[in-house]
């Protein structure tokens, strides 16, 4: 089929490379035409593991393109929509560039043109677009929800084996168009689930919010074996042998952060007031995440005595998570300013996220120094701070470490370290939740 995609952000670029990949005609299009230009060169503007491969694989088989304009829309079976919604200052999601994209699209698109809704949007939105769209045309369009379900780092593996496809739409042909796209990617029998618009809406943001709410109940979890000397590896463990609680999202941390979580629970809290019907648990998990990267700040400042004046301290990864450089709401942003805030000065390494991050900071107008090399960045230092489980991160020379270091604290906020090998090398240890 012929598709077009708006959009070339994570899940638009993600959407489009792998839709071409099983064969389809993509066209992928956006208003950035730096980005196009690199895009136009095989060359991906987001690390993302496999990526960039398969960009220049169907460039080269010409199932795959870039371009500022519209006029793919014209053929298109199937245009999908994938660009930001951004959190707005009350929480809201901003739709501003999904309403741009649609009159761009709707401009050229042909009736019977299905628009596919791959952004997340606010429950209900997918009625408000249709209504909008019969102000402004007499065609044919059928609105179609298809929310995705991708993890940076793992987004193409994710996409090319999906657990299930969820299709939220009224018309079924419309919903049968789109399962036909997606057919060749659930081969092995993941379901493909075909339901309301709106219930679609409510499926991604309720998915989100579960998980986000995994992340901050360990983390409360792991802050309470603190104070009690439990160990929240072994409680982890034996909570997740049931069944019925599981193993992924459970393992502590600096808090979530990402395109996904923060805006998510902060969209879906205010939908639920505008509704009449709060998400008290859904609250909490925001506040608990905000809370938990100030537990990290207090957890070095404590060390330091409270005085963390002319104190050096060292980043070990600054991206919200590992195999990705996107740093949005990474709680690296929030400690590092505590910590410059207090007085400490700041050196980091990440092995993708590093200019982002400086470049972030610098914007803020918070002085951080990037390093090239991750003991490099121990040089002189008071303190080591990971944050991020990068692979080259999890068997460091502790020896080493302990040369490079001014000083002797470690703070391992992944728990990715035996506390016993790092005292080995004399040094003082800090986990979450571990005695």
């Amino acid at each position: 089929m012929k598709i077009s995609i708006v959009g070339t952000g994570y899940v638009g670029l993600v959407s489009g490379t792998c839709f071409a990949e099983i064969g389809h005609e993509v066209c992928c299009i956006d208003i950035d035409q730096n980005k196009i230009n690199l895009l136009n060169d095989g060359v991906s503007p987001i690390y993302e593991p496999g990526l960039e491969e398969l960009i220049k694989k169907n460039l080269a088989a010409r199932r795959l393109e870039f371009t500022t304009n519209y006029e793919s829309a014209k053929e298109a079976d199937a245009i999908f929509l994938a660009v930001g919604t951004p959190s707005g200052s009350d929480g809201s999601a901003n739709l501003q560039y999904l309403y741009a994209a649609v009159d761009a699209s709707i401009e050229v698109m042909s009736s019977g043109t299905v628009l596919v809704i791959k952004s997340t949007v606010p429950i209900g939105t997918a009625a408000k677009l249709k209504n909008y769209i019969a102000e402004k045309t007499t065609k044919e369009i059928f609105i179609v929800n298809n929310p995705e379900f991708l993890k940076e780092g793992a987004a193409v593996n994710d996409f090319m084996r999906p657990d299930r496809i969820v299709i939220g739409a009224i018309e079924q042909t419309a919903a049968e168009r789109i399962a036909k796209i997606y057919e060749p990617f659930v081969r092995q029998g993941h379901p493909i689930l075909t339901m309301s618009n709106i219930s679609a809406e409510m499926t991604k943001y309720t998915a989100n919010c579960f998980l986000a709410s995994k992340i901050s109940f360990i983390n409360e979890i792991a802050k309470l074996c603190d104070a009690t000397g439990a160990d929240i590896d072994e409680v982890r463990k034996g909570i997740t042998s049931d069944v019925r609680i599981g193993t992924h999202f459970l393992y502590p941390s600096a808090g979530y952060g990402g395109s996904c979580f923060p805006k998510d629970v902060k969209a879906l809290v205010k939908s639920a007031n505008e509704y009449g019907s709060p998400l008290q648990i859904v609250e909490c998990v925001e506040k608990v995440n905000v809370e938990q990267r100030k537990y990290v700040f207090e957890k070095i400042a404590t060390f330091f005595g409270k005085n963390l004046k002319d104190k050096t301290i060292t980043f070990w990864g600054v991206a919200f998570k590992a195999n990705t450089d996107d740093i949005r709401e990474s709680s690296a942003i929030y400690i590092a300013k505590y910590l410059i805030d207090a007085g400490a000065k700041l050196r980091f390494y990440d092995p993708e996220a590093g200019a982002n991050f400086l470049e972030f900071m610098q914007k803020a107008e918070y002085p951080v120094q990037l390093c090239e090399d991750k003991y490099e960045a121990l040089a002189g230092s008071d303190a080591l701070v990971l944050l991020t489980e990068w692979k080259e991160f999890q068997i460091p020379d502790f020896t080493k470490i302990k040369q490079m270091l001014n000083g002797s604290a470690v703070f391992d906020m992944r728990n990715l370290y035996k506390a016993s090998e790092v005292k080995q090398a004399d040094l003082d240890y800090f986990a979450i939740g571990r005695n």
